[in-house]
C-alpha cells in the first residue's frame, strides 16, 4: 500500500515455523564458524540488532494457532445482501496439521455471526462444538472449534456485520452512476477477519476459490482471475491459485466496466469514469514490462486495476492481480501515476515476498518505494525520478519530526497496538532511503542482481527482519566487506532516525524554487509576476510545503488570486493548499474545505487536515465537518479521524 528478514541461532526455532529458513542452509552461528574471523563484525552487529528483535517471526495481531495448524486453502461461497449489508455464506478451510497432538483450533473473527460448523476430512464432515473467546478492541473475537481427530478441513457457516471494518458498503448517491450500490473490502491490515474467519496474518499464505452471488445487475471482482466478459448473471466464479496472505483477500460489487490498456493489463470502473482511468493509467504495462526486465518475471497472471469510489481510505491497495485504485489520482495529466507504479511494484516486494508480521511492514512497503522510483525513472526520464525522491526525503524528514523515536525504527515494535497505526512514511520512505544507500555503496548494476536473487529466493514467502538481515549478511556483506558495515545496517533498521551521512536525494528543478519563494516571501516580486509556466504537479507541491508556517491574509489572497489554488483540480495540489488555509484560517478556501473532506475518504489527505484544524483551535469545525462525512467514510477512515479529532479516548 501506498505506502523482510535474519536467522541466527537465537532465531532457529520460532523462524523455522515462520518459513524463513530452509532446512539445507547452515544456522548463521556454524556458517560463521565456517568463515572465519571475516564474519565477526556482522556476526556481533547481528547479535546486538536480535536483542532488541520483539520476537521475530511471531505474529502478535492473531489468535490463530497456525503452529499448529496451518491453512492452505479456502474456499468461499458468499451472498452479497445490499438491503441488509451482510456477506453471508460459507468459508472452508483446508489445513495442514503441524501438531502431533490434537488442540483446538483457534481463527481470528470480528464481529461475524457463525451459525454453524462442521469438520472433518475430505467429504467426511460432522458437525462440531465451538466457542467465541473474549473480544479485544483490537485484535477482534478467537474462535475455538474443537477438531475430530484427523480432521483437515473445518467448514463455517456465518453472516458478517453490517458495519464491519472491513467492508463498506455505498448508497447509490455515493457512487458515480448514482444508479447502483457499491461494496468493497479492505483487508490490510486484519479486516479479514471481520469478513472472513481464518488466520488472519501475514505469515499465512492461501490459495482460494471464491463463488459471489450478486444482484443480476452488477459485476463482482476479487483478487483473483477475473473475467471481464463474463455474463452478468448474479453468479461469479473466482480462483486464486498463487498462495496469499489473507490481507490480499479482495472483493468489490458495483456496476462495473472493463477497458483494456495493454495485453495483460486493463482497468475495471464505473462508465463514467472508465475511459478517464484507462487515458490516465495507459503506461501501466509499459511499468509493468520495464519491471520485469530488471527484477524478474511478473508471476500473477494479468495485472488490471480497480477504480473505487472516492470514500477508497488509501492511495491504492497492491491486492494481487486487481489493484484497488482511488479515483483522487485521475489528474488528467498522469502527474500522479506514481501510485500505480506503487501498486504494482508490491507485485514483486509485498505480494511475492510478504513481511510475516506488521513489526516487519518496511520489508513490503520501503522495498516497494525504492522499485517505485526507478519505475518512474524507467518510464518517465531522471528528472521525474528525482523530484519523486525528493518529495519522498521531504515527507520523510516532515514525519520524524511528529512520530516518537520508538515509531522511527524500521523493525517497529507494534505489540500490543492497533496495526494501522504504525503505517507512515517511516517504513515507506526511510525503508526505500536505507535500499537507495545500499545501491549507492555497490553500485546500481550489483544492488540491481541482488533485488533479483532476492525476489527469487524468497519467491511465495513470508519473511522477517531478520531473514532479510542474514540474507545481507550471507551475500552482500560478503561480496562488498569495504563498501558495506553491519553495524551501520543494524542503526537504520533498528535504531530511530536517520544515520549521519545518510543520502539527501535532491532535485535541481526544485532548488530553484528556493530563491523565488524566497523573493516573492521578501516582497521583493509579486506573485503574478511568477513564470509558472510548465511546472510540475511536483513543483506545485514543492513550493507550496515550502511556505514557512505563518502568511498573512494579504499574501494568502495574492496566492489564491495569481494561480486560483483553491479551485485547483489536482488533489494533491488542493491538498498541499488547504493545509496551509487551515494553519492561517484563510476562510476564504474554507468552502472548498468542507468539500473536499466530505467528498474525499483518502486518510492520506483527511487525518493532516483534520489534525491541523484541532491543534489550530478549530475543533468545532472539525467536529461538524466529520459529523457531516461520516456517514460516507470508510471504517477506517472513521477509526483513523476520530483518533485525530477526539483522541484515541474518545475525548
Amino acid at each position: 500500500m501506498l505506502p523482510r528478514l535474519l536467522c541466527t541461532s537465537l532465531f532457529v526455532g520460532a523462524l523455522a515455523l515462520a518459513g524463513g529458513c530452509s532446512k539445507s542452509e547452515p544456522p548463521a552461528e556454524s556458517q560463521a564458524k565456517a568463515d572465519g574471523a571475516a564474519t565477526q563484525p556482522a556476526e556481533t552487529a547481528m547479535k546486538a540488532a536480535a536483542d532488541k528483535a520483539p520476537e521475530p517471526g511471531v505474529d502478535h495481531h492473531s489468535f490463530a494457532n497456525s503452529d499448529d495448524y496451518r491453512v492452505q486453502h479456502l474456499d468461499l461461497d458468499l451472498t452479497v445482501d445490499f438491503p441488509r449489508k451482510v456477506l453471508e455464506g460459507e468459508a472452508v478451510l483446508k489445513f495442514k496439521r503441524l501438531s502431533k497432538k490434537n488442540p483446538p483450533m483457534i481463527l481470528d473473527t470480528r464481529g461475524l455471526e457463525i451459525e454453524s460448523i462442521k469438520a472433518g476430512r475430505g467429504e467426511q464432515m460432522e458437525p462440531v462444538k465451538f466457542s467465541m473467546g473474549k473480544k479485544d478492541d483490537h485484535l477482534g473475537t478467537p474462535l475455538e472449534i474443537k477438531l475430530p481427530k484427523g480432521a483437515t478441513s473445518v467448514a463455517i457457516q456465518y453472516r458478517t456485520s453490517p458495519d464491519a471494518s472491513g467492508v463498506q458498503w455505498l448508497e447509490p448517491q455515493q457512487t458515480a452512476g448514482k444508479a447502483h450500490p457499491f461494496l468493497f473490502t479492505q483487508a490490510q491490515a486484519i479486516h479479514a477477519r471481520s469478513f472472513v474467519p481464518l488466520q488472519d496474518s501475514p505469515k499465512v499464505r492461501i490459495t482460494y476459490n471464491a463463488t459471489i452471488r450478486t444482484p443480476e445487475e452488477l459485476r463482482a471482482v476479487m483478487s483473483a482471475d477475473n473475467d471481464p466478459q463474463a455474463e452478468k448473471d448474479g453468479v461469479y466464479e473466482f480462483e486464486m491459485p498463487q498462495p496469499i496472505p489473507s490481507y490480499l483477500l479482495a472483493l468489490a460489487v458495483g456496476d462495473l466496466e472493463f477497458k483494456p490498456m495493454g495485453e495483460r493489463t486493463g482497468v475495471y470502473a464505473e462508465r463514467e469514469i472508465l475511459d478517464a482511468a484507462a487515458a490516465e493509467f495507459e503506461d501501466t504495462e509499459s511499468m509493468l514490462e520495464a519491471t520485469e526486465k530488471v527484477y524478474g518475471p511478473y508471476r500473477w497472471d494479468r495485472y488490471d486495476l480497480l477504480i473505487l469510489p472516492p470514500s477508497f481510505p488509501f492511495g491504492g491497495m497492491e491486492n494481487p492481480r486487481l489493484s484497488f485504485i482511488t479515483p483522487t489520482v485521475i489528474a488528467g495529466d498522469k502527474s500522479l501515476v506514481a501510485l500505480i507504479a506503487h501498486e504494482l511494484a508490491h507485485s514483486w516486494s509485498g505480494n511475492l515476498v510478504t513481511n510475516s508480521s506488521w513489526r516487519d511492514l518496511w520489508l513490503n512497503e520501503g522495498f516497494t518505494t525504492y522499485l517505485t522510483n526507478r519505475i518512474m525513472q524507467n518510464i518517465y526520464g531522471d528528472e521525474r525520478y528525482q523530484m519523486e525522491m525528493a518529495l519522498g526525503y521531504d515527507d520523510l524528514q516532515a514525519t520524524l519530526k511528529d512520530r516518537p523515536d520508538s515509531d522511527e525504527i524500521l523493525a517497529v515494535n507494534s505489540r500490543g497496538r492497533d496495526p494501522d497505526e504504525v503505517f507512515s512514511d517511516i517504513p515507506y520512505e526511510k525503508g526505500s532511503l536505507f535500499l537507495y544507500e545500499l545501491e549507492q555503496k555497490i553500485g546500481r548494476e550489483n544492488f540491481d542482481q541482488f533485488l533479483l536473487d532476492y525476489f527469487n529466493k524468497f519467491a511465495f514467502q513470508s519473511i522477517a527482519t531478520e531473514d532479510f538481515v542474514q540474507h545481507l549478511n550471507e551475500t552482500l556483506l560478503k561480496q562488498y566487506p569495504d563498501k558495506l558495515d553491519a553495524e551501520r545496517i543494524n542503526e537504520w533498521i533498528f535504531e530511530p532516525g536517520i544515520p549521519e551521512g545518510a543520502p539527501h536525494p535532491q532535485s535541481d528543478a526544485f532548488t530553484k524554487l528556493d530563491p523565488i519563494r524566497q523573493q516573492w516571501l521578501d516582497g521583493e516580486i509579486k506573485a503574478g509576476d511568477i513564470d509558472t509556466k510548465g511546472w510540475t504537479y511536483h513543483q506545485w507541491k514543492y513550493f507550496l510545503d515550502g511556505m514557512p508556517e505563518k502568511l498573512s491574509g494579504e499574501k494568502l489572497k495574492e496566492l489564491d488570486s495569481a494561480f486560483g489554488l483553491t479551485e485547483s483540480k489536482n488533489n494533491e495540489v488542493a491538498f498541499s493548499w488547504l493545509m496551509i488555509a487551515v494553519r492561517n484560517q484563510y476562510k476564504p478556501a474554507y468552502p472548498r474545505l468542507e468539500n473536499f473532506l466530505t467528498s474525499i475518504g483518502r486518510n492520506k489527505f483527511l487525518r493532516p487536515l483534520y489534525r491541523n484544524l484541532v491543534e489550530t483551535d478549530q475543533k468545532e469545525l472539525a467536529v461538524r465537518i466529520f459529523d457531516e462525512a461520516k456517514p460516507g467514510y470508510h471504517p477506517l477512515s472513521v477509526k483513523v479521524n476520530s483518533w485525530v479529532i477526539y483522541g484515541e479516548d474518545g475525548e
